[in-house]
């Protein structure tokens, strides 16, 4: 009963998406405002009825209800609870369902914060983004439903798939999903203003929040699915470019360029058509990342299905909107006169820099995964596409980014003075170049790349630090102190986020370049040596865990004599799904970890095993916490509210046609 009340509410949530999808739209169009009043309570009724049906597919999930085929497929009576729960979206067809309950949210919020937008505008983003909830309703009733019934329910299910058994897969997807589909609103405000024909500072302004919130949940959901590989798959790395990762990490990118852009049209009503393209193509990547999870074309330790209808279907999803998006695009773009002019040296120079630098970069990535289905399809041939690519086509367009971040944020608007910008920067680069010149005297027989990040990371840390120290005056250090404490919130998200990009950038470039690997032969209770560190097999043990059977190694791991951790990794075997996983013991340190991972018995009596000395390891993940950090704190800036700056629209509005 409960199945079929989630059901019904889906279908009645279809029914009323229609509505807000043709009613609002007409509404604005003719200028009637009790049409385009329907909006609001029809994208606040979506999300009510939508939230039933999820609620009522995890009610499945939790008792454990095996009359329903997809509880059967991924659940099973003895799974902890925690991933009974998870088990809901860790699946193809209740992801969708997740997806659905997200948009729906971001409509419903667009309807509690945007309260001051014009009626006209507002009335059309509530219609685009039903739009876009409406292929998605027929995506999910017509091919993925979440509450077909068995005719003969088995005793017990199939269980998840143990490597989604975890926290960091438990929170990873709702993140990722609030950032994927949170770019839909920055394309229903896209195509909202293409069809209005007005795209102004205040567009910008509004548009801003929603990108940043995307872009903020977007880093979170990637940052834990590189944690999750990190510790979970037993590789030792934080990122396989992948192209399942590669799906989430273009958006990323392309979102990023999108707030700077927007910053531009906000400062000086310029890059117009180049900011509503990159909210069109933001939302446009999204699309793609969800065709390639789920259509079957690539194969991933992260993809969801591999049904050609389904896949058919999303790119057919993503033709209509995308298409339907650039064509309309293509009518109006001519018509989006830029009004503010500005020099070659100035800092809306500097963001254009910076925007072409992250749109190539998605697009470098962009071709490095579509190209080996390119070459299947076109040549007949099977090419792998890996890591070596990646990092010698996208890293020297990360290393100019991360060389001209710093410079642009002090650089003034319309026209600057490259000259002043270098003499202040100076004794930061002069600070950066020193630490990465004793990075390099210090190691030993590796490579520059390790110095390099250590340059680059300091160059843009305190490049943002500096910027900081910039603004607050040239008073006394206790006024400029004073002053940075009444700083907008923006301007410290800002700093904060640029702080975390170059706390990645060092972090990556070190973890890289001095990372020590070791894989041998243990033998029970003979120590063996890595780096700094003695490690001891002292046994290994079966142990029987909630679900699985796991093979257990202690460890101890000492230096000078002295212990420094006792690790236990496990390789874990799960019975109901028949399958293996890897579990890594790590000691999280601040400056390095120490990563061990058990192997198989050999026939000498020993068991293999791989350690890892992995330096800065945790910078990584503080650095994407930062970046997102950053993005909040802007977020609590009253400016960067939904609906600043809107009582200003009428007097600012430049009109498109």
């Amino acid at each position: 009963m409960i199945a079929e009340l989630g059901h019904f509410s889906l279908i009645l949530a279809f029914g009323i998406a229609l509505v807000q999808m043709i009613v609002p739209m007409i509404g604005a169009h003719k200028g009637w405002r009790n049409w385009m009043a329907v909006g609001d309570p029809a994208a606040v009724s979506q999300l009510l009825l939508v939230g039933v049906a999820f609620a009522a597919l995890t009610y499945s999930f939790v008792v454990s209800d095996f009359s329903l085929r997809l509880v059967v497929l991924n659940s099973h009576s003895a799974k902890p609870m925690l991933y009974k729960i998870s088990g809901v979206w860790g699946n193809h067809e209740g992801s969708m369902l997740l997806w659905l309950l997200i948009l729906t949210l971001f409509g419903a919020c667009a309807v509690f914060f945007g309260g001051n937008l014009p009626a006209t505008l507002k009335a059309r983003v509530l219609a685009v983004q039903s739009t876009v909830s409406v292929a998605f309703y027929l995506f999910i009733l017509l091919t993925s439903n979440p509450f077909i019934r068995l005719e003969v329910p088995p005793f017990d299910g199939q269980d998840l798939n143990p490597l989604l058994q975890d926290p960091g897969l438990a929170f990873h997807p709702p993140f990722l999903y609030l950032g994927y589909v949170g770019l839909s609103m920055a394309f229903s405000f896209a195509v909202a203003a293409l069809i209005e024909g007005r795209v102004d500072a205040a567009w910008a302004r509004w548009v801003r929040p929603w990108t940043l919130a995307a872009w903020v949940f977007l880093t979170i959901g990637i940052a834990l699915g590189s944690w999750w590989a990190y510790y979970e798959l037993g590789w030792g790395g934080f990122w396989f470019w992948d192209p399942v990762e590669n799906a989430s990490f273009m958006p990323w990118l392309l979102a990023a360029a999108l707030l700077h852009s927007a910053i531009v049209v906000e400062k000086r009503e310029a890059l117009k058509s180049w900011t509503i393209l990159l909210a069109i193509l933001a939302f446009g990547f999204s699309l793609l990342g969800t065709f390639i999870v789920r259509s079957g074309v690539i194969t991933s330790v992260h993809a969801f299905a591999n049904d050609p209808e389904r896949g058919v279907f999303i790119l057919a999803i993503l033709f209509v909107f995308v298409g339907g998006a650039l064509t309309l695009y293509a009518l109006r773009a001519g018509a989006m006169e830029a009004k503010g002019v500005f020099s070659l040296v100035s800092r809306e120079s500097a963001l254009v820099v910076n925007n072409i630098l992250l749109a190539v970069s998605a697009f470098v990535v962009f071709i490095g995964t579509i190209w080996p289905l390119v070459a299947e399809m076109t040549m007949g041939r099977a090419l792998s596409v890996g890591a070596p690519f990646f990092n010698a086509a996208f890293t020297p367009f990360m290393v100019v980014l991360a060389l001209v971040l710093p410079l642009g944020a002090v650089l003034a608007w319309k026209r600057g003075s490259m000259g002043r910008a270098l003499r202040e920067m100076t004794p930061i680069a002069i600070l950066s170049v020193a630490l990465g010149a004793l990075g390099f005297a210090l190691q030993t027989g590796k490579s520059a790349l390790g110095p390099v990040g250590v340059m680059l990371g300091l160059w843009v840390v305190l490049g943002a630090l500096y910027d900081l120290w910039a603004r607050s005056g040239r008073q006394g250090i206790a006024a400029r102190l004073a002053r940075m404490t009444r700083m907008p919130r923006a301007d410290w998200g800002k700093a904060t986020a640029h702080i975390g990009l170059g706390v990645t950038i060092f972090a990556i470039a070190g973890l890289t370049a001095w990372e020590q690997e070791d894989i041998r032969t243990a033998q029970v209770g003979v120590p063996f040596t890595v780096g700094a560190y003695d490690i001891t097999l002292d046994g290994v043990e079966r142990v029987q865990g909630p679900n699985y059977i796991s093979t257990m190694a202690t460890m101890t791991v000492r230096s000078e004599g002295d212990v420094v951790a006792v690790l236990t990794p496990e390789k874990r075997v799960y019975p109901v799904a028949s399958m293996p996983t890897t579990e890594a013991s790590i000691r999280n340190g601040f400056l390095s970890d120490i990563y061990l991972v058990i192997g198989d018995p050999q026939s000498d009596g020993g068991y293999a095993v791989r350690t890892y000395i992995k330096p800065f390891a945790n910078w990584i993940w503080g650095g994407c916490i930062l970046m997102a950090l950053g993005g909040f704190i802007s977020l609590t800036d009253r400016r960067l509210r939904v609906a600043a700056g809107a009582a200003k629209s009428k007097a600012r509005a430049v009109p498109a046609e």
